[in-house]
Formats: structure tokens, sequence, C-alpha cells
């Protein structure tokens, strides 16, 4: 199989685990956008990191380490298999993931910033206890 239908169809895997984490992130469908001071990746930037993610871990790793692109004629076989797409998959979830965990760890640094300076009653306490990273900066800005 050619090297680059392999490579895309390992990075398409890793897409869509991107979506996949989209998907499992409150955050939903949201473009990219800048937050007091705090990039939220959304969900072009899960897609991305998802399909790198994925690319690079086969090419490190799976049957794309052994490609030899300069010697074309000589090239050896390269096989793909469905464990090399759901291993791709999943890394490309856990990749986006990744992306999204560390744009939220920044977000509830900014809230704590935000909640030193505010007083805030303890009935919004216990709401903000169950509310996503997004929302407590959102609701620490308002107070």
């Amino acid at each position: 199989m050619n090297p680059w239908v392999c490579a895309s169809l390992i990075a398409i895997a890793g897409s869509i685990g991107g979506v996949v984490n989209a998907l499992l992130t409150d955050n939903g469908f949201v473009m990219p956008t800048r937050r007091s001071h705090v990039l939220c990746p959304g969900f072009i930037s899960n897609v991305l990191v998802g399909a790198f993610a994925a690319f690079s871990s086969w090419a490190f790793y799976g049957s794309g380490a052994s490609v030899e692109l300069t010697q074309m004629s000589q090239r050896a076989q390269i096989s793909l298999r469905f464990s090399a797409l759901a291993g791709a998959f999943l890394v490309g979830v856990a990749g986006a993931r990744w992306i999204t965990n560390e744009a939220d760890k920044m977000l509830l640094r900014e809230s704590i910033k935000k909640a030193a300076e505010k007083k805030i009653p303890a009935e919004d306490c216990e709401e903000l206890l169950n509310a996503s990273p997004r929302q407590v900066l959102e609701a620490f800005e308002r107070a």
C-alpha cells in the first residue's frame, strides 16, 4: 500500500478521535477562542491535534517507522491493519484530550486569580463546584 495513503488513513482516524474528544467535553463544537488571556482550543484544534498525534505515533512506533521515503524503488511493503487504525483513533482522542485538559487547567488558574478578588455568596460556590472550567471563569468575570 502507498505510504501516503496509509498516513492519510491514520491521520483521519486520529481526526475522528479529536471529534470524539470534542463530543466528550462540555464545550462541544466551539471555535478556538481566547478567554482572559487563555487560549481555548475548540473543535478545530482537537481535530488537528488528534490527527497529528495519531500520525506521529504511527510514524514513530507503527509500520510507518520502517518506511524509507528516499528509496522509492526499493520500498518495503507497508501493511495497515485495523489495530493500527484503532490505535490511531485512541491516540487521537488522548492527544486532543491532553490539549483540552491543559486549556482547562489554565482556565481554572485564571479563575482562582479572579476569585481572590471577589466576594462570592455560599449558594454560588455550591453551583461552581459542578461547573466546567469555562463556566467557572465566566461566573467570576460576571461577579
